[in-house]
């Protein structure tokens, strides 16, 4: 598979919007470049009451239209912030439903597993990891990943600079999702542009449902081809897939495809930047990583834990509850807070810190419980990829000195709007 130019988002990840830009009207939905270190608010916040009622996005100066669309629209918005508090609304999904998504992301995504419960949610997922085995991520990683992240890198290698969010970590991971779709290349601007699009449905309602509507048309020619003709890609596992008899329909695999392209685009390449951005402002830990890969997964759990790509998601209160001693009242939207989460000083010395080298502990970065990220190992092998390429390929690899304020900005969605490098002989 080639590698196509970037996106038009690469644009916007370089400050550059134009008017019907929809990477940059989600960037600036999301508080990129508007909202900067959103972590000494949170430590506020936590220092104040575990719990947070009314909408908390007032305490940044910026409407968070992300976490009102997450959350719904009924009952009173509340907001856990520390670790414990976020990890037990994760964990007891019979009380904080994932079901208010049906109103909000629904509409736009189908009945996905976003918003289901149990019993519903473990087999509509169980159905869905069948596209996900050990051999299929060894075959992506061979053939799609590796390929895809060099070939990227050869087209700047020997210029001896690079904007690595522009050039690499923005047009990877979605190159990727298309590969393992088995779409063709040519489709891929297109494609990439429909899916953000599509999320941009919460500050443009028209140009949000008709992305829906061309992914939907688009979808379903490639599932009738699949089912009739299958291959080795996603969508012709998931025109396979069978547990206890149940089959996926076709408005069940749009509904999952729909969702991969966010879930899986937008965040893998801002987790990775996230994280190259941290190495990058550690050049000790960047060296400690270059010198010994082994450090490579424990690296990628800090970049999470340090700096989500995704900083919340929502949930409805099914009862009245008390978390952390605070009354939750049944029917509350429920904005769970990892990003807070994952800062919390009562669970890690020095939480601010960007270290490597800390001792592992469970995050939230890939959220907890029944709905953490379906796509984790895929995630990490993607990044781990891009990583080690980057270290391989780039030597002495370092922040251009002559850029201006490189920072990760955002609050609900987080990355590096630029990573601008040198690299070679200093």
């Amino acid at each position: 598979m080639t590698t196509p130019d970037p996106a038009p988002s690469a644009d916007s990840a370089s400050g550059t919007e134009t008017v019907d830009d929809p990477f940059a009207a989600f960037d600036a939905a999301a508080g990129i470049g508007q909202v900067d270190d959103i972590h000494p608010v949170f430590h506020q916040m936590r220092s104040e009451s575990p719990v947070h009622v009314g909408n908390f996005a007032s305490r940044f100066g910026f409407e968070d239209v992300f976490g009102d669309a997450m959350a719904g629209e009924s009952g009173t918005p509340h907001a856990v912030l520390s670790f414990d508090a976020v990890q037990q609304v994760l964990k007891d999904g019979a009380t904080f439903s994932s079901s208010g998504y049906a109103d909000t992301m629904g509409a736009l995504m189908g009945h996905s597993i976003l918003e289901m419960d149990e019993p519903e949610h473990h087999q509509y997922r169980s159905l869905l990891q069948q596209a996900f085995t050990r051999k299929a991520m060894e075959r992506w990683e061979r053939d799609l990943v590796v390929p895809v992240v060099n070939g990227l890198i050869d087209v700047f290698v020997e210029r001896g600079s690079a904007d690595l969010v522009k050039e690499l970590f923005f047009p990877f991971p979605v190159t990727v999702i298309a590969g393992m779709l088995g779409l063709p290349t040519e489709d891929l601007p297109e494609f990439h542009r429909k899916a953000v699009e599509l999320i941009t449905i919460i500050t443009d309602i028209e140009t949000g449902l008709n992305a829906s509507i061309w992914l939907h048309e688009y979808f379903s020619r490639v599932i009738a081809e699949r089912r009739a003709d299958p291959r080795e890609d996603v969508i012709s596992v998931l025109t396979q897939a069978e547990l206890d008899g149940q089959r996926l329909d076709d408005e069940e695999i749009i509904a999952f495809l729909r969702l991969l392209l966010p879930a899986g685009a937008e965040t893998t390449y801002r987790s990775s930047s996230n994280l190259m951005f941290g190495l990058l402002s550690n050049p000790d830990q960047l060296a400690a990583l270059r010198a010994d890969r082994a450090q490579m997964p424990q690296a990628i759990e800090e970049g999470i834990r340090w700096e989500p790509p995704l900083t919340g998601i929502g949930r409805t209160a099914m009862r009245d509850v008390e978390v952390e001693g605070v009354l939750i009242p049944a029917g509350s939207t429920v904005q769970v807070e990892m990003g807070a989460a994952n800062r919390d000083p009562a669970r890690w010395d020095r939480p601010d810190e960007f270290d490597i080298h800390r001792e592992p502990q469970q995050h939230m970065g890939f959220a907890f419980g029944v709905h953490m990220c379906l796509g984790i190992h895929l995630a990490r092998m993607e990044t781990t990829v891009a990583i080690n390429a980057v270290l391989d390929r780039l030597p002495d690899v370092r922040l251009d000195p002559t850029a201006d304020d490189v920072r990760i900005s955002g609050l609900a969605f987080r990355a590096p709007p630029a990573l601008p490098v040198i690299f070679g002989e200093s």
